[in-house]
């Protein structure tokens, strides 16, 4: 097993790729406090794995408060005795709004979401981290939607924003052993489609152009495996990184 004893914290973690990567770290022996809204997802999920070696904990909150990080990684160390991983996996759509058709509160729902969230767990995280004093690990989930116009204009910003402070705090915090990467998915199995709500026609009917040459849609399970390499001793050598788990879509 890859993270036996590990003390992870995971958003999102109630359908799709969250739930995915839940499992296979409970699998691999990782203690993991799963934060989502769904309470009776959470408890599902937690029901589902209580035979492995790893432990789940639900933690019911909305990422949107900065108590909601803060309480699951609090928890993560109490619970657990420390903590080693965090994961910023929560995240929704725009409704592919370009520039000049973008409102108010999708910029505020999309950024509340994708950016302030774990801009709030990490901070948070990395405090924990140098009070241990025994480096740490943060996994931010991107998209390929950062590199692509593949999305409209409020979630690629989102996206390339969850990029830069990837990068900045892997270079910030490099001599106190904290690493931190994102994964930058493609078109995943998922609910997060559902979060998009009646699409801008504009932006839908070019975006749409660039979907037409997409590859196949993953599997949630491949994201997971994409964090677990991350989350492992494999990767101890990877640092501010942006590994892309998208078919080969980004190659083009």
């Amino acid at each position: 097993m890859k993270l036996t004893g590990k003390s992870v914290v995971v958003t999102g973690a109630s359908s799709g790729m969250g739930k995915a990567i839940v499992e296979l770290f409970v699998k691999e022996g990782a203690n993991v406090v799963a934060v989502a809204r769904r309470k009776e997802r959470l408890d599902a999920l937690a029901e589902s794995l209580k035979d492995c070696q790893g432990k789940v904990i639900p933690y019911v909150g909305d990422v949107t408060l900065e108590e909601t990080n803060v309480g699951a990684i609090e928890t993560a160390v109490k619970e657990f005795g420390k903590l080693d991983v965090v994961i910023n996996n929560a995240g929704i759509m725009d409704d592919m709004s370009p520039i000049g058709d973008v409102k108010d509160e999708t910029v505020e729902r999309v950024f509340n979401v994708n950016v302030y969230a774990p801009i709030y767990a990490m901070r948070k995280a990395v405090n924990v981290f140098l009070e241990q004093g025994k480096g740490g690990n943060i996994i931010n989930i991107a998209s390929v939607g950062a590199f692509k116009t593949v999305a409209g204009a409020v979630y690629c910003a989102s996206k390339a924003a969850v990029i830069s402070l990837t990068k900045n705090t892997a270079f910030m915090y490099l001599n106190e052993g904290i690493r931190c990467n994102a994964i930058a998915p493609g078109g995943i199995k998922s609910e997060i489609a559902v979060s998009m709500g009646n699409p801008n026609m504009k932006g839908y009917g070019r975006v749409k152009g660039v979907l037409d040459y997409a590859p196949p849609m993953g599997e949630a399970e491949e994201i997971a495996s994409a964090a677990l390499f991350l989350a492992s001793d494999d990767s101890s050598y990877v640092n501010g990184d942006v590994l892309f788990v998208d078919g080969g879509w980004s190659a083009g």
